[in-house]
């Protein structure tokens, strides 16, 4: 029965749920009993996605679909209010959506396009569904990061980040990867006394929907040579599930995980004036503290 699953009564949201990881960790998640909401920007892909979730954990399941593109803000924003208007509560966030970034593209709002749907996004969403978390009492924020991070930096001057001749496909992936983190130290400290816990995850080197169109030659060919030592999505979920999921975790925040343990990063991303200097940015960027 529903009842007895260990997520029964639980709303959680997953960003990105329409393949891949996301996709894994939305089924699971319905499968413990909770009701899940789905974001993706395909309206068909979200229907296939909610049909194949509710034939794995049955059609009592609560599965609902968001179609929103997350690179603009205003979706992002669309997307809060939708859900402000429909729930009383949020028990887990899993901001999953992400990009692997081809040729240099700027957004219609004026954000390179892997900082908007990598950052901006989870921290706009984030901060506006904070009324929600809270008031489910004891709520986590999990958020997917990389082992890329380690190579990361942020660049502080938005014109920097916005320009195409200062543009790397592999810096602009890992800079928005190293953002994951810090927005997450700095989330797990301003949430301090609350019941909201915040971590973040590399979830593998996972056979995932990355590579699209516009994704550089070079890249394609790193991708290719890799896929023989790429995990499944099914592997590449669990530890995100444990950190959503898991009582050992409970009470751990602002901490980062590799294979459902602890995991070191860089020094940049422990620095908790790089941190503070990231929300600043994030908030004038967004328009969102």
């Amino acid at each position: 029965m529903i009842s007895s699953l260990p997520l029964s009564g639980k709303t959680a949201l997953v960003t990105g749920a329409t393949s891949g990881i996301g996709l894994v960790t939305a089924r699971e998640l319905a499968r413990q009993g909770a009701r899940v909401i789905l974001v993706g920007r395909d309206a068909d892909k979200a229907a296939r996605a909610v049909a194949s979730i509710q034939l794995a954990a049955g059609p009592e399941v609560p599965v609902h679909m968001k179609c929103y593109d997350l690179s603009l803000l205003r979706n992002v924003r669309a997307l809060a209010e939708e859900l402000q208007q429909e729930l009383s509560q949020l028990d887990i966030l899993v901001n999953n959506a992400g990009i692997m970034p081809g040729r240099f593209v700027l957004t219609e709002e004026g954000h390179e396009l892997s900082w908007a749907t990598n950052h901006l996004a989870p921290y706009a969403l984030t901060n506006l569904l904070l009324p929600l978390l809270d008031a489910a009492g004891q709520a986590r924020v999990v958020t997917v990061s990389s082992v890329a991070h380690w190579v990361g930096e942020i660049e502080p001057d938005r014109a920097v980040r916005n320009s195409p001749d200062k543009y790397s496909w592999l810096t602009a992936y890992a800079d928005s990867k190293l953002a994951n983190i810090l927005f997450t130290n700095e989330l797990a400290h301003r949430l301090d006394l609350t019941g909201i816990t915040a971590n973040c995850l590399h979830p593998g080197m996972v056979d995932t929907g990355l590579i699209r169109p516009g994704t550089s030659p070079v890249m394609k060919a790193l991708w290719w040579t890799a896929k023989p030592l790429m995990i499944s999505p099914e592997r590449g979920a669990q530890t995100t599930l444990y950190l959503a999921t898991s009582p050992e975790v409970a009470r751990v925040s602002g901490r980062y995980f590799s294979g459902s343990r602890l995991a070191r990063t860089s020094e940049r991303a422990q620095s908790r004036a790089e941190a503070s200097r990231l929300w600043r940015i994030s908030a004038e960027e967004t328009g969102i503290e």
